[in-house]
């Protein structure tokens, strides 16, 4: 999940709407923008690629560096479907229309990454053994509990999906059903992206062998510790920019250190 309070900072660069297949034929969108070596991003639950990415910044920001910037909305969120049937749902379906993507574009050097959802999302494919393999990773927005007890989090929004209208001002949840709200989103197929979370053993995620940036709020605990996932991983940087997990999206430096990360390899 990512916050969509701020300002809209104007893009120098022309903005391109795509469609493809998911991996069951459902139809799905990317965005991107900039060219050069591509870097594909993955949003964060009830947000889609726009507020995630582009409004504040950091697409532009990346694109400037040099990239070729890929922005999907994952299913059930954005301009791609939102299918209700629960067939539309298996274990590691995000995972599995992340492949697809990759195949649909037909990149082989490349950097992936993602923000909450989106990072769970990426070290699934990971962990799946999506090919050709990335370059580097960006996890950001994610702890290491947020990848080894993925029913937490479900189990939170879940809450928060069954019970719109009854949470207190203020509260987390009440934040949350606030941000649905502006991203127009749909409860009964968020719902269903619930049960497609899939836990990563501690094992596989110590077996990720790219550089890996942890990037996260400074106060930012939602999906656990960002600093002991960067500790399992054999070769990470850690960054902590300013805010909490919902606000840490409008700061600049988010784009700006994935930016500075995905140019370290050329």
């Amino acid at each position: 999940m990512s916050s969509s309070a701020g300002s809209t900072p104007a893009a120098s660069r022309p903005i391109e709407t795509h469609g493809y297949a998911g991996f069951d034929g459902a139809p799905l969108v990317y965005h991107e923008v900039g060219e050069g070596r591509p870097v594909v991003l993955l949003h964060g639950y009830f947000s889609d690629a726009r507020t995630n990415w582009i409004r504040y910044g950091h697409a532009e920001t990346i694109a400037a560096a040099g990239f070729r910037v890929i922005l999907p909305d994952l299913r059930a969120h954005g301009e791609s479907a939102r299918p209700h049937d629960a067939a539309a749902y298996p274990a590691d379906a995000l995972a599995m229309d992340g492949e697809a993507l990759i195949a649909a574009l037909g990149i082989e050097d490349y950097d992936l990454g993602g923000y909450s959802l989106g990072a769970r999302t990426v070290v699934r494919m990971l962990d799946r053994g999506i090919a050709p393999p990335p370059r580097r990773v960006v996890l950001a927005g994610m702890g290491l509990e947020g990848l080894l007890d993925t029913q937490a989090r479900a189990g939170h929004f879940r809450n928060i999906l069954t019970n719109l209208g009854s949470f207190e001002r203020g509260t987390p949840e009440w934040m949350a059903e606030a941000f649905l709200k502006t991203t127009k989103g749909d409860p009964q197929a968020l719902l269903g992206i619930l049960d497609t979370f899939v836990d990563t053993p501690i094992e596989r995620i110590a077996a990720i062998r790219q550089p890996v940036l942890v990037l996260a709020g400074r106060d930012d605990a939602d999906n656990g510790s960002h600093a002991a996932l960067a500790a399992r991983l054999p070769i990470a940087e850690l960054v902590e920019v300013s805010g909490g997990h919902m606000s840490a999206v409008v700061e600049r430096e988010l784009g700006t250190a994935i930016a500075r990360f995905v140019s370290g390899d050329r």
